[in-house]
């Protein structure tokens, strides 16, 4: 005996169900994944500049270069990869902004123009990127019409008889 079932509508999600999906995914899942002191000691090398390749890093701390490579692929020790560089990067931005304004004062000008140039477009003061003159270059011709001197030689295409 087969049940045929008409003008069934399914049943709706319990209201919890579907209120757990307004809730925004929580940012920190389980614990802090760990990272291996040597694959640590090789993002610190390569961020200080000691090592310039993963293979000198790997090389450095004793790990092979496929390990090191494997691990920097996984996102967490990206990120603390990312999280070093940007660290770095503050730390060497204030001496950066030093050496630009000491450009300023050099003898050189290009260095000067290249520096002041910098540092307005850092206060938000600098020129048009794109020019002012703007021309349409999405004219197709309908006609094309020669004005050489001396004109080619005409060809006459006659059918073969």
């Amino acid at each position: 005996m087969m049940l045929i079932m008409k003008d069934v509508t399914p049943p709706m999600p319990a209201k919890r169900t579907l209120a757990a999906l307004d809730q925004p995914v929580p940012a920190d899942i389980g614990p802090p994944k760990r990272i291996s002191a040597k694959v640590r000691a090789a993002i610190d090398a390569m961020v200080s500049g000691d090592c310039k390749k993963i293979c000198d890093a790997a090389a450095k701390v004793g790990l092979a270069r496929e390990s090191l490579s494997r691990a920097l692929s996984t996102p967490h020790v990206a990120e603390h990869l990312r999280q070093k560089v940007i660290r770095h990067l503050a730390i060497h931005a204030a001496r950066a902004g030093a050496t630009k304004v000491d450009l300023l004062d050099s003898s050189n000008e290009m260095a000067r123009d290249c520096a002041s140039s910098l540092v307005l477009g850092l206060a938000g003061i600098q020129p048009a990127s794109t020019p002012s003159v703007s021309l349409n270059l999405e004219i197709k011709a309908g006609y094309v019409i020669d004005l050489t001197d001396d004109p080619p030689p005409t060809r006459t295409i006659s059918p073969i008889d």
